[in-house]
């Protein structure tokens, strides 16, 4: 059994990952670290130093937000521990490959988890498009920022990547599933006025192939969430909907199933650990700062009051 604890918690750490841990015949939670937040039953620390001083656990999941967590992770890693990285894996590329490095040295697994990745259908979605070739590519990533980060005014601050927090999602299946790589070409991003992230985000780019792949991401859509992708090929149309638990090809429904993203999250971290491997892509994450570094950018809806 591998003990684990959980930095940062909030509403992933509670709705995800520990239902996950609990679930796991292979880690157990021994502890959190969180200055105002804590989980029933379990040993709880305000911060990951005193954790580490507290209770040595053999890996940590880290879900605390993008900002601070680079440095939770580099104390993780420097201490001995193995660590999962909840998405975004860092605030920088810079910052992900020095942990990366430092992983490397002190000889332990770092997993930069995309838990997107994770759902059922994206894994037969990758199968149906291999050899394909791609005509277009067509990505309507919308949800409530209310609803999903009630109260988290850090999403909208520096760092805090506001859409491109979920938006980064659908970037981590697309690099997962397309035959081929892709570039951005251009993006507008709304920005509320007094804040430092992006409500909404339109995004163009383009495969290898010279496919287009349009993408637009909004943090504010009213009702039920839409995350939908849709890949046109020489194969036909095939739709991933549901956040990556429906796949329909032509029309005809291939799967839907239950989510069930974190349970493989954890039997991928297990199998890292066992296998003295880590995982740190950081192609969606390299899709993001490409986009910002293209970006046009329009005064957006305000968030006040809101996430």
């Amino acid at each position: 059994m591998t003990t684990i604890a959980i930095v940062g918690v909030g509403e992933i750490a509670r709705n995800a990952h520990r239902p996950a841990i609990d679930a796991s015949d292979r880690f157990e939670l021994v502890a959190t670290a969180s200055r105002s937040n804590t989980l029933d039953g379990i040993a709880a620390y305000p911060s990951l130093e005193a954790l580490l001083a507290g209770v040595r656990p053999d890996a940590v999941a880290l879900t605390a937000p993008p900002e601070p967590r680079f440095d939770m992770a580099m104390a993780a890693i420097n201490a001995g521990l193995h660590v999962a990285l909840e998405k975004p894996p860092g605030l920088t590329l810079s910052e992900v490959a020095m942990l990366e490095a430092a992983a490397r040295k002190n000889g332990v697994t770092l997993f930069a988890t995309w838990h997107s990745r994770f759902a059922p259908a994206v894994a037969p979605l990758k199968t149906a498009l291999a050899g394909a070739t791609v005509e277009r590519v067509d990505v309507v990533w919308q949800e409530d920022v209310n609803e999903f980060h009630p109260g988290q005014t850090w999403i909208f601050d520096p760092g805090g990547f506001g859409v491109f927090d979920p938006g980064i999602n659908a970037l981590s299946v697309l690099t997962e599933v397309l035959p081929e790589p892709m570039r951005m070409v251009s993006a507008d991003l709304a920005v509320p006025p007094g804040k430092a992230e992006p409500v909404e985000a339109n995004l163009s780019a383009k495969l290898l192939g010279g496919a287009p792949v349009a993408l637009a991401f909004d943090f504010l859509a009213i009702g039920a969430p839409t995350w939908t992708i849709t890949v046109t090929s020489n194969r036909g149309v095939h739709t991933l909907t549901g956040g990556g638990t429906r796949l329909d090809h032509d029309g005809a429904t291939l799967l839907d199933e239950p989510q069930a993203e974190y349970k493989l999250v954890y039997e991928a971290f297990g199998a890292l650990i066992d296998a003295g491997a880590s995982d740190v892509d950081v192609a969606p994450l390299r899709h993001v700062a490409d986009a910002k570094l293209l970006a046009r950018h329009r005064v957006g809806p305000r968030v006040d009051g809101t996430g």
